[in-house]
């Protein structure tokens, strides 16, 4: 199929590509850009897989605590050099992270760290669930599947959209701040502290306070 440039464009932006692997990629993804960009990455034509086994041991420890002291966040986010780990660009979106992680509250960095018998005990409430819709026993385990993904994209950090802007992921967004800096970037480990958290108290919504401020 005939490929624009403006996807063409967009692609070399988020992956750091060669124009021809991109069109060609484009073409293969019948004009989807992220199924283009998991292409890319997948015969390691993008400037992420090309840096991903790169030592990334310098970057920086960043702080959020939204206003009011009633949620922090600490991130661990690494890079290749010490000179990268100090520029703005960086701390920008390491900063982007943590705010990620106060906004979306996720429990693991990437899907690998769930444990096994976590996954399987969820997998067990979806098939439960599933029973209970009255759903045909060959086409559950589609669907437990399905709602894994789910599961993933509410927990994962890597997984979930960025709130900053929905149409990417913060494995999107990470692979594009490699592109644009050079150098292999890894979110390593972070904690999300909450006022109270444990604790009988009224609910409150500090989600969407932190989302509003994002928002501004």
């Amino acid at each position: 199929m005939a490929v624009n440039a403006s996807a063409v464009k967009e692609l070399r932006e988020r992956t750091g590509a060669g124009m021809l692997d991109c069109k060609k990629a484009l073409e293969e993804a019948n004009g989807d850009v992220t199924k283009a960009a998991e292409l890319l990455r997948e015969k390691g034509l993008s400037a992420a897989a090309s840096k991903a086994g790169r030592a990334a041991t310098e970057g920086t420890v960043e702080s959020y605590i939204h206003a009011g002291g009633r949620i922090g966040v600490l991130v661990e986010v690494n890079c290749e050099t010490d000179f990268v780990g100090k520029t703005d660009q960086f701390k920008d979106f390491v900063r982007d992270v943590a705010m990620q992680i106060a906004a979306a509250n996720p429990k693991y960095v990437t899907r690998e760290e769930v444990p096994t018998d976590e996954l399987e005990k969820e997998k067990e409430i979806l098939k439960a669930q599933a029973l209970n819709e009255g759903k045909p026993e060959k086409i559950i385990e589609k669907m437990v599947e399905g709602r894994i993904g789910k599961y993933y994209e509410e927990y994962c950090l890597m997984e979930q959209t960025f709130v900053k802007d929905p149409d990417k992921t913060i494995s999107q967004l990470l692979n594009e701040k490699i592109s644009q800096i050079g150098e292999n970037i890894s979110i390593r480990r972070f904690v999300r502290y909450e006022l109270g958290e444990g604790l009988e108290k009224k609910v409150d919504n500090f989600v969407e306070e932190v989302m509003s401020q994002v928002n501004k």
